[in-house]
């Protein structure tokens, strides 16, 4: 789905809460955004990551904070189970399984890879091997919101990279990484906000920057 076309259904719905109304309008305007920049893999992906937190606002890597980290969980399986006509699924087994593969094998996007080089792990292959038999478990049982929560934490290291100035822009190092996780993430996006804007009772949780009249 382009973002023209999420736009005119969005516009069409007229029984959306309005802070979804809201989310949702922001997230397709990003995601326009990404579709403007596709020949700059850089911004592209920026614009396609400020699209998913639209959707869902939150630091994924807060890991002291575990009331976060199961919100972060619960808004997963909530989009799974409403995903009547499994287009995740087929996104993550079918589409772009051998991405994802090479995407969850790749330390450089694994989080406590990093952590060890800055001293702040005692070590990282241990539980570099346990996250790729984590997610190899959760393909063979077809679990979907686990495999979508190991390939969504690879792509927010990724994001990080960027963001924080950790990569050179149009770096050849990362780019085969970012080629995958840019493709990958922008086909979930609109699936994302398709399923939100089609389960408008859901609970979707609050906007952390609301609209405020001045």
């Amino acid at each position: 789905m382009q973002s023209s076309t999420l736009k005119k259904k969005l516009k069409s719905k007229t029984n959306l809460p309005e802070p979804l109304n809201i989310r949702l309008h922001r997230a397709i305007s990003w995601l326009k955004c990404a579709e403007e920049n596709q020949k700059d893999l850089d911004q592209c992906f920026l614009a396609q990551w400020i699209a998913f937190n639209a959707c869902y606002a939150m630091d994924l890597h807060k890991e002291n904070q575990k009331t976060e980290r199961e919100k972060f969980r619960h808004f997963i399986t909530t989009l799974v189970l409403h995903d009547e006509e499994k287009r995740v699924f087929n996104l993550l087994w079918e589409k772009f399984s051998g991405p994802i593969r090479l995407l969850i094998e790749n330390q450089y996007v694994y989080k406590t890879f990093w952590d060890y080089h800055r001293g702040e792990a005692n070590e990282w292959e241990i539980t570099f091997r346990k996250s790729i038999s984590d997610a190899n478990l959760a393909l063979s049982a077809q679990h979907v919101p686990a495999l979508l929560e190991i390939v969504l934490d690879r792509l927010y290291v990724l994001r990080n990279q960027l963001m924080h100035g950790g990569a050179t822009y149009k770096s050849s190092k990362n780019r085969s990484q970012l080629t995958d996780g840019s493709n990958i993430i922008g086909w979930l996006i609109p699936i994302i906000i398709d399923i939100m804007m089609n389960n408008p009772e859901e609970d979707w949780g609050e906007i952390l920057y609301p609209v405020i009249e001045g």
